[in-house]
């Protein structure tokens, strides 16, 4: 049983949901969350990546704000931009976590990571209460590594920033004229002109930072594929002087020059797509400069010539070794154009980094956000946040501080069914009870929130069915053989084999088979409606025609009404979890996954072998009946490994 802290006791308006493409209209689900909910949560200063390339401290993040994500398409990962959906903070027990290249996480034990064997946790046991898919020093964490420190924005930032704006993209210019009545006509010109407004923003309040004053106007109007452009210039000579004296080349440059002028050029001059960045310029003098600044942070890089159509050589600067170094030049430098630092769409390929070392670290406040994707990058790694949250945000309430360390109890949801029962529209369609999450789950030991609801659904003579793993539900026996009397029940028990080693491997915290067996039997013995459902179905494990009609013959021999079935889909919640199971325990039959499962589901040509399998077999042992309830919909499926 879950320690008394975990557990959250809501109040909730509503407790019928409708349900659309279900053979059923209305579900009902007395608990929200499970019993492996957990904290995942780190220290509030960890980096998060932004969707626009930047990054921000974890603890000042708010709902609303884009962070980069994950999502899984085939074999892959690739990053895409998410929205923030909640924040919280909680104290707990911290530890950090080392990586090879130095990269450090502090979280605490129940977060995950994205790890060479799928998410884990950052502590557990390999036996007992605590018993789950935990770090080790032998996991290498998937993602870029460390991000850099941001730069230092002082005079020489700033200084470093326009040089390598203006230089690349800026007119700065005298004109000497002869003009009759007057001394001479010369004209001093500045002239910055640019279509990204955050540069041009940023090189107008610069220069205003150096007391030059500049006119804003507009330079072009949107046309075809040209866009609009806008501009900042000045003719009065002291000013166009004085940004002369600013974009000087310095004779020593410092680092926080070099930042800025990368920062600059490359929003100037720059480009990143498809992977590559680089900085082309025709003039000798700025690309030395390039050169001197990169190898001055350690940057490896290409120098490539090219004479397009005959026209003025241009030189091109390409920055070598991939994500993890575009983002170390975006974080070490804050170029500020943000169309220039787009991630949507690029794969997760970065090397893996191993784990030196895992120590506790004390009671540490610690942060965590839930995201659209249900992940997001902190410190460069790919870090978990959990799936179910996302539909927790339908509760009108505060639930969501420390929201993974707890079970939200629908504590007043059988008072409130009364009430909706009453409704003069209520029409007593069948209800679904537990479509989300196991109504039997262990606290109802002592809640007996799905008790009370049984018995108003009794009293208001409302047909049920139920989708339970759990012994349990024998303990409402009473309850459901009045509730049969009046209306109508159904109880569905998930066996997926009755092999009990296979059965503790694939759930091992779930009632074994012949516990669940001696369930149907008694409930059919009540005279309720039970049967089973094989599901789901594992290609290569639990698929034998012989395990099939084992499942087959011990749900006629213990008497069962009817036998629906429903194969493996690996959603992005289960995915992980379970290539992580076969890599552990049947390495063997990745490949077949693999090509089986490109998208969620296994082929059709599968599904319907399946089908004609568990047909025959229903027919040689005289189970024709059909279950009230179609197969439990996507969101429905019995969660794998789950208790």
């Amino acid at each position: 049983m879950l320690p008394e802290r975990q557990i959250s006791e809501i109040t909730v308006k509503s407790v019928l949901n409708p349900v659309k493409g279900m053979p059923f209209r209305w579900s009902i689900n007395p608990y929200r969350g499970c019993s492996h909910g957990c904290v995942f949560c780190q220290a509030g200063d960890t980096p998060i990546l932004m969707a626009d390339g930047t990054t921000r401290p974890l603890e000042i993040l708010r709902a609303g704000d884009e962070v980069i994500g994950t999502v899984r398409r085939s074999r892959y990962r690739y990053y895409t931009a998410t929205p923030v959906l909640a924040c919280w903070n909680t104290e707990k027990p911290a530890f950090r976590v080392i990586l090879e290249d130095g990269t450090a996480l502090v979280a605490s034990g129940d977060h995950r990571f994205l790890s060479d064997r799928g998410w884990k946790f950052v502590t557990g046991t390999e036996h007992g209460a605590m018993r789950r898919p935990h770090l080790t020093l032998n996991n290498t964490l998937i993602g870029t590594g460390a991000f850099a420190p941001p730069p230092t924005k002082n005079d020489d930032y700033e200084r470093g920033y326009l040089c390598g704006m203006i230089r690349g993209d800026g007119l700065l210019a005298f004109y000497q004229y002869d003009r009759p009545g007057r001394a001479h006509g010369n004209q001093w010109q500045f002239r910055l002109a640019l279509t990204d407004g955050e540069a041009l923003s940023r090189s107008r309040e610069y220069l205003t930072h150096f007391a030059v004053p500049t006119q804003v106007f507009s330079f072009q109007q949107a046309s075809g594929a040209w866009r609009a452009a806008n501009a900042i210039r000045t003719h009065a000579r002291r000013d166009v002087e004085a940004v002369q004296r600013i974009i000087v080349w310095p004779a020593e440059p410092s680092p926080e020059w070099c930042q800025g002028f990368l920062a600059g050029i490359f929003d100037a001059e720059g480009s990143w797509s498809q992977g590559i960045l680089r900085i082309s310029n025709t003039d000798p003098r700025i690309i030395d400069c390039i050169v001197h600044c990169l190898q001055r942070f350690r940057f490896a890089f290409a120098v490539e010539h090219r004479t397009p159509n005959q026209v003025k050589p241009i030189t091109c600067v390409r920055l070598l070794g991939g994500l993890r170094e575009h983002l170390r030049f975006f974080h070490s430098f804050d170029p500020v154009i943000t169309r220039k630092r787009n991630f949507t769409g690029r794969a997760v390929k970065n090397k893996r980094l191993a784990i030196v070392s895992i120590e506790p670290v004390g009671v540490r406040r610690l942060h965590d956000i839930s995201t659209g994707t249900g992940d997001f990058i902190a410190n460069g790694i790919v870090s978990h946040n959990c799936y179910a949250r996302r539909t927790h945000w339908f509760l009108e309430e505060d639930g969501v501080q420390e929201w993974s360390s707890k079970i939200f109890v629908k504590a007043n949801a059988p008072d409130v069914l009364r009430t909706e029962l009453r409704r003069r529209t209520w029409k007593r369609d069948e209800v679904a009870l537990g479509t989300a999450t196991d109504p039997y789950q262990a606290i109802e030991r002592k809640y007996k929130v799905t008790r009370r609801i049984l018995e108003a659904l009794c009293e208001s003579r409302t047909p049920v069915s139920i989708v339970t793993r759990s012994p349990m539900i024998l303990r409402d026996l009473d309850v459901l053989t009045e509730l049969s009397r009046r209306a109508a029940v159904t109880v569905c028990v998930s066996i997926v084999t009755t092999d009990p080693r296979m059965a503790r491997e694939i759930e091992p915290t779930v009632a074994l088979p012949a516990q669940r067996l001696r369930t149907v039997r008694r409930l059919s013995d009540a005279g309720i409606r039970a049967g089973v459902i094989l599901a789901p179905i594992l290609p290569g494990l639990t698929d034998d025609p012989a395990n099939l009609d084992a499942v087959m013959q011990a749900a006629r021999d213990h008497g069962a009404h009817f036998v629906s079935h429903n194969v493996l889909h690996l959603g992005e919640v289960t995915r992980d979890a379970f290539f992580q199971f076969l890599k552990e325990r049947y390495p063997a039959l990745i490949p077949r996954y693999l090509r089986m499962y490109r998208g969620k589901y296994a082929p059709d040509a599968y599904r319907a072998d399946v089908g004609e399998i568990v047909d025959a077999s229903k027919r040689q042992h005289g189970i024709q009946a059909r279950r009230h309830l179609a197969p439990p919909a996507e969101p429905a499926q019995l969660p794998l490994f789950a208790g």
